[in-house]
């Protein structure tokens, strides 16, 4: 008897088979402190570097709770990635930046994953990854 496909396993699968490839990257190796989430933090902190960063917009960038991104900061801060600095319009805020460290780091991120994205993309048309996009966010959206 034939298993019915799942989505939902499909995409678990292909999760585990991408943070496996980060995981075993050559620039993961160079970069031994990073973790699978440090590093997509740090990409999201570096894109994003000319707004104010927030933990509240890690947790609804990765869909985490309040408790795993305070833990993985928390981590971070320890491993000299990030600082945590107040901003004068509330003092309960702490704006997220990256340190000297972390956008060395990020620069051999931007590179490796420019060329695991061309891995991950390959005999795509622009067309059909953009239906891609449109069906996981959709998905995505049934969900939250």
């Amino acid at each position: 008897m034939m298993r019915k496909k799942s989505i939902g396993f499909e995409f678990r699968s292909l999760n585990n088979l991408i943070m496996r490839k980060v995981e075993n990257s050559p620039v993961k190796k160079q970069i031994d402190s990073i973790t699978g989430t440090n590093g997509w933090i740090i990409g999201f902190l570096a894109e994003n570097a000319d707004k104010e960063i927030y933990q509240k917009d890690l947790e609804e960038e990765f869909s985490i709770t309040r408790s795993t991104a305070s833990k993985v900061l928390i981590l971070m801060e320890k491993k000299g990635l990030i600082e945590r600095r107040g901003v004068p319009h509330d003092a309960r805020l702490k704006k997220l930046t990256l340190t000297e460290k972390a956008w060395k780091i990020s620069e051999l991120m931007i590179a490796n994953a420019n060329q695991f994205e061309k891995t991950l993309t390959k005999g795509f048309t622009e067309e059909e990854l953009e239906y891609l996009y449109g069906f996981i966010q959709r998905m995505k959206n049934n969900i939250q």
